[in-house]
């Protein structure tokens, strides 16, 4: 029994140009030609053939296929870790699906952790706050995101907080200082309502966590809001040495 190339493909259900890169990358051997220079494929290149259609189809790469090479043993090790690998993925889509079902029930914003995300969506934060908390996600800590989320459920802007939102970038030094003080009670408030908001996740150092927060602060806030987030932290560390 003979075929040629294009009668081997349409056996394994592939094509004449899948066959051809199976021999250029050493995966399907090259079979004996006739008399006049045509190619005659017997029966062990279609097993081989159907054996690598059947092993893509599972999800194998060629690489993991070459590995195993032409051997008729039943490949129990790899088939295990494809089967591992396959059971990852369907529970990252499985994540991935909750997370897309939260989205589009809740209107949440992509740019968030789910959790955070629908917290956020209630708050009515400004583009420079969620921007902000998008940072904050990738530097607190469970306990810490699970008290930023709480604090969102439960968050009503103040009216200074309205003002911080609404003040100038040359705001002069008295408005900025008059701002600070009036925004400090409710934001010793939230800090004592919500203490884990500072909580870093583990390994992150505590100098490049500060830097970063630093650094978003001054890419999203105008300077006088900058300032404003300064005096308050001076106010909130003067306090925190009095007691």
């Amino acid at each position: 029994m003979a075929w040629s190339t294009r009668q081997l493909a349409e056996l394994a259900g592939t094509t004449l140009r899948t066959v051809r890169h199976y021999h250029e990358v050493g995966l399907l051997a090259e079979p004996e030609r006739r008399a006049n220079g045509y190619k005659r494929y017997g029966v062990a290149h279609l097993v081989r053939l159907l054996r690598i259609k059947r092993l893509t189809d599972l999800g194998f790469s060629l690489a993991q296929i070459a590995e195993m090479g032409e051997r008729d043993e039943h490949p129990e090790e790899a088939l295990r870790r494809l089967d591992a690998e396959l059971a990852a993925t369907i529970e990252r889509l499985r994540r991935a699906r909750v997370e897309l079902g939260l989205i589009l029930r809740e209107s949440a914003p992509t740019d968030l952790p789910p959790d955070l995300a629908v917290a956020a969506a209630d708050a009515r934060l400004t583009d420079a706050d969620r921007s902000f908390i998008a940072v904050m996600g990738t530097l607190l800590s469970p306990a810490g995101l699970d008290a930023y989320k709480t604090m969102l459920k439960t968050y009503r802007a103040e009216p200074t907080a309205v003002e911080f939102d609404a003040l100038p970038p040359d705001a002069d030094e008295r408005t900025r200082h008059d701002l600070a003080r009036r925004m400090l009670p409710s934001v010793r408030d939230l800090r004592v309502e919500h203490p884990a908001m500072d909580d870093i996740k583990a390994g992150t150092p505590v100098r490049f966590a500060a830097y970063s927060i630093g650094s978003a602060i001054t890419d999203l806030y105008n300077p006088a809001q900058v300032d404003v987030v300064r005096i308050l932290g001076e106010l909130l560390r003067a306090e925190a040495a009095r007691d």
